[in-house]
């Protein structure tokens, strides 16, 4: 069998994700996804990954993941989740998913099986609107700037909600059996700062939505805390401080993840559990963190962190060391489906991020099945492969852009 064909998908309604497409002389189509910088990724499939993969075996998944990640040695360095290695992760997953169909089995199984039935979710609370900007100077429209207040776009305007009503939000989730969520209340204030200082004000409105839940909901749902990277350590200190009496679940990605001295100064600093970082692409940007315990759970995005082969590779590392493993989810269907079948193979695996706005909305809208959520446990698909392929009407959208380079 040989790869005949690479397609690269942009559609504009989902202007922050790529798919690709590998094809076969066996007629087999392997899906992968990656997220923001398509037009990046997408020159890198057409210019350097796509030429060297055509007329190539595609099961042979870690010679191919060794060979692209190798070439990037000499021009942009081994580590990182730029452009280059989007596309290799994308690429990678749609290797995965040929694989899958060549031996009639799901991708877990090929991993080495299921370690369990069903995975706990948690849901970040974010809004319904896709498509976030990340071009310097956009102001983040959508992502974690709010709505107006009482103007939801649906049922699940988790974004909003978060802010100005944590508690009936928690007991929302508490009624889909969803026990744990995920808020970002200091992006604001980070934002205003730029990181660097945070008032006594700020503080109190940004800890007011754990004050809600607590209040009156007392330990029945966790609490996780997103802070993106924006803060300096000191200000990030003291908001773990802050965040003590509340008992979050995790702190995650406090500051930016390129010192991993700060990273472990800072875990060394708090009894509460640090997570990170879905920022770090490849093993090789993993194994110090991890080595170096600046985290207690490992998270990673299989879409930018090297693919499936790197995703099981760092998930088996973090087993060395009894640490916990739980995939990110805030991007794309596919990029769920696929961290979902590493996290039910890893015998560390935590937890299952969510985004119930998307799960029940857009994510719908491009592939044709998605893994079952049942009183705040999500299934693993069983069909070969990744289990799922894009919605037919995905392709036929005037608003879609595909590209393909053939050998």
């Amino acid at each position: 069998m040989r790869i005949t064909a690479i397609d690269t998908i942009q559609v504009a309604a989902w202007p922050h994700l790529l798919w690709v497409r590998v094809h076969t002389d066996a007629g087999l189509i392997g899906l992968g996804e990656t997220s923001f910088h398509g037009e990046a990724v997408a020159g890198y499939v057409h210019e350097v990954a796509g030429p060297y993969l055509l007329g190539k075996d595609p099961t042979r998944i870690d010679l191919h993941s060794r060979t692209l990640l190798k070439s990037l040695m000499a021009l942009v360095a081994y580590q990182g989740s730029g452009a280059e290695v989007r596309a290799i992760s994308a690429l990678d997953v749609a290797l995965w998913d040929i694989l899958g169909q060549i031996a009639g089995l799901p991708i877990h199984a090929l991993l080495g099986g299921l370690s369990r039935d069903a995975i706990r979710v948690y849901n970040t609370c974010n809004g319904y609107r896709p498509g976030w900007k990340r071009r310097p100077g956009d102001p983040g429209e959508g992502y974690w700037r709010l709505l107006a207040a009482g103007k939801p776009e649906g049922p699940y305007e988790d974004l909003e909600g978060f802010i100005n009503r944590a508690d009936e939000l928690a007991e929302s989730l508490l009624a889909e059996g969803i026990g744990a969520m995920k808020i970002y209340p200091f992006n604001a204030a980070a934002e205003a700062s730029g990181g660097l200082h945070i008032s006594a004000a700020e503080l109190r409105t940004a800890l007011e939505p754990f004050r809600r839940v607590r209040a009156r909901l007392g330990d029945r749902i966790d609490l996780m805390v997103d802070f993106h990277s924006l803060w300096n350590l000191p200000q990030a200190k003291r908001i773990a401080r802050a965040l003590e009496e509340f008992e979050p679940y995790w702190l995650e990605d406090p500051v930016k993840m390129d010192n991993v001295d700060v990273l472990a100064d800072y875990a060394a600093s708090t009894r509460l559990t640090v997570c990170g970082s879905e920022t770090l692409g490849t093993r090789a940007e993993f194994r110090e963190v991890i080595e170096r315990r600046a985290v207690g759970i490992v998270m990673f995005d299989v879409g930018w962190v090297g693919g499936i082969s790197e995703a099981r590779k760092i998930a088996a590392h973090a087993e060395t060391h009894h640490l916990p493993v739980a995939p990110h989810d805030a991007t794309g269907p596919i990029a769920l489906v696929a961290g979902n079948h590493v996290v039910m193979n890893a015998p560390n695996g935590l937890i299952q991020e969510i985004v119930r706005s998307f799960y029940a909305t857009w994510y719908r809208d491009i592939v044709t099945e998605l893994p079952a959520i049942e009183n705040g446990m999500m299934r693993p698909l069983a069909g070969p492969g990744l289990g799922t392929r894009l919605q037919p009407a995905l392709l036929t959208r005037p608003d879609a852009r595909i590209r393909t380079c053939r050998g």
